[in-house]
């Protein structure tokens, strides 16, 4: 007997995972940082994306220009291969309003 065309799964349909779209808060955004800094202190490129998964939450533009920064800078600076130095790193946090904090280890 045949199949019917009835029986055949349609094909899943994906769509990427993007964490910026779950960071509504400045709290839900200092713990995503807080847990790059508490979980992988040592995974820069990882810390530096985190930052830029909070700006684009945030919203790259406006953070770029509270930061004085080009959007195209910052977007550079805080992508996969970016290497954003101290200074950028103290001015996107100033403008996403959150702070890295110092302790024991």
């Amino acid at each position: 007997m045949p199949q019917s065309s009835k029986n055949i799964p349609s094909a899943t349909k994906t769509v990427a995972y993007d964490v910026a779209e779950q960071l509504r808060t400045p709290e839900e955004m200092a713990a995503y940082l807080d847990a790059w800094l508490t979980e992988a202190p040592d995974d820069i490129a990882g810390i530096a994306r985190a930052l830029g998964d909070i700006a684009r939450a945030k919203g790259m533009a406006q953070v770029a220009k509270e930061a004085g920064l080009s959007r195209e800078s910052l977007y550079k600076a805080l992508s996969e291969n970016g290497n954003p130095s101290f200074a950028t790193i103290l001015k996107v946090t100033k403008a996403l309003g959150v702070q890295l904090h110092a302790g024991v280890a």
